[in-house]
C-alpha cells in the first residue's frame, strides 16, 4: 500500500491574522484612567494688602498626623465623629460659644502631616464634604420638601448661600509633634 503523506497547512498568514487581532484589540479596548479628586482650585486673586483674619470661634482646625490620628478642636476625635462636630460648627448661628457665628462665617481648617496616609486624607475629606451635604440636604428639606440634588439650579444656589462650603486647606506639615 501506498503512503500517502499529510497536506500541510500553511501558516504563512497566522501572524498575520494574530497581529490584525491584537490591532483590533488594542483600538476597541478601553483603559480606565484614575480621574483624581474632584476639587476646584480658587480663582486666582490678585494681590491685596488687605488680610481679613476670621475670628477664633468661626475656624474649626482639624488635625492629622502621620499615624492617621484626628484631633479636632484641640481634642483627639474618631473619624466616625467628624461629621457631626463640622455639622455643629457650621450650623451653630451663635448660640454656642465654642461653635461659629453663622454659617457664612464658618470656616474648616484642616492641615494633614507629611505621613499622612491618601487613604486617611481621602476619608477626612469625604467626611467634611458629607457634613455639608447633609446640611443642604437638612436646609432642602425644610424649605423645598425635596433633597437638594433634586433641587433647580437657583435653589441650589440659595442653600449653597446659606450653608457655604468653606475648608482651608493648609500646607502639610509635621503636627502634633510626629517626626
Amino acid at each position: 500500500m501506498a503512503k500517502r503523506s499529510i497536506p500541510e497547512i500553511n501558516a504563512g498568514s497566522m501572524a498575520d491574522i494574530a497581529f490584525l487581532l491584537l490591532i483590533f484589540f488594542l483600538v476597541t479596548t478601553t483603559i480606565d484612567s484614575d480621574k483624581g479628586l474632584q476639587i476646584l482650585l480658587p480663582q486666582k486673586q490678585e494681590k491685596t494688602e488687605v488680610t481679613i483674619k476670621p475670628k477664633k470661634r468661626n475656624v474649626l482646625n482639624v488635625l492629622v498626623n502621620g499615624n492617621n490620628q484626628l484631633l479636632v478642636r484641640g481634642q483627639v476625635a474618631k473619624l466616625e465623629e467628624l461629621t457631626e462636630e463640622v455639622k455643629k460648627h457650621v450650623s451653630n448661628n451663635g448660640f454656642s460659644p465654642d461653635y461659629s457665628e453663622s454659617p457664612r462665617l464658618a470656616i474648616v481648617s484642616i492641615k494633614n502631616d507629611r505621613g499622612t496616609s491618601y487613604e486617611m486624607y481621602i476619608k477626612v475629606q469625604n467626611e467634611l464634604l458629607r457634613a455639608y451635604n447633609e446640611l443642604r440636604d437638612e436646609k432642602s428639606q425644610e424649605l423645598y420638601g425635596v433633597n437638594f440634588e433634586n433641587l433647580g439650579e437657583n435653589a441650589q444656589k440659595k442653600v449653597k448661600e446659606i450653608y457655604p462650603q468653606k475648608i482651608s486647606e493648609a500646607e502639610p506639615e509635621n503636627v502634633m509633634g510626629d517626626k
